[in-house]
């Protein structure tokens, strides 16, 4: 059977915009879960008298207040230094329909020359938040760009929504780890972050 002519062109046009509104749908999202990871009893990564807790928990709030500043709802996993399994973090994901969830870390390496970030997804879409991240992340921190990987982490796999697990810097590294450490890094991470979510939605 041939199909001819306007009436053709024109169902061709509609099924072309249902699967351009559909991926565009799909996107969206109404709550961001901001997950500092660690906290409590598992600090995290430690070098140089700093712990990766508590770098974790500032680069969450400056990310709160940048995404409150747009009016978008956010869920932190921890707003102190408490610990939750990571089962938990997922679980608390998994109470909110069209939200997103966004891990916050930092690296460290045996290897004390190793410097950048690096995103980790494990769904479809978490694997498109990723890539937004790392357009944006290290150019802003003036990193190496290590790009994104699938992983198969407990945070991830656990969480419904569209998940990433960010890694914005290497403690490890003596250089990046001062730099960690102020709030210009921290906020600029944030900053990063946020118009990634902007643009994936």
């Amino acid at each position: 059977m041939k199909f001819r002519g306007a009436p053709f062109r024109l169902l061709l046009w509609l099924f072309c915009g249902f699967l351009v509104l559909s991926a565009a749908t799909a996107a969206r999202f109404s709550t961001v879960i901001i997950d500092a990871g660690h906290g409590g009893k598992d600090k995290g990564a430690y070098w140089g008298g700093v712990r990766e807790s508590t770098l974790n928990l500032g680069v969450a709030r400056e990310l709160e207040a940048c995404l409150k500043k747009r009016g978008i709802r956010t869920v932190m996993t921890r707003r102190s230094d408490v610990f939750i399994s990571l089962r938990g973090r997922a679980n608390i994901a998994n109470r909110y329909r069209n939200a997103v969830f966004v891990s916050i870390h930092f690296n460290a390496s045996r290897n004390t020359r190793i410097c950048g970030a690096e995103t980790y997804y494990w769904g479809n879409q978490g694997r498109v938040l990723a890539g937004a991240i790392q357009r944006r992340l290290p150019a802003r921190l003036k990193t190496y760009n290590r790009g994104i990987r699938k992983r198969g982490l407990a945070v991830l796999v656990h969480t419904r929504c569209p998940a990433v697990l960010v890694e914005c810097g290497f403690m490890s590294n003596r250089n990046e780890r001062q730099r960690c450490a102020t709030r210009w890094y921290q906020q600029t991470a944030a900053r990063g972050i946020y118009d990634a979510l902007m643009a994936y939605r």
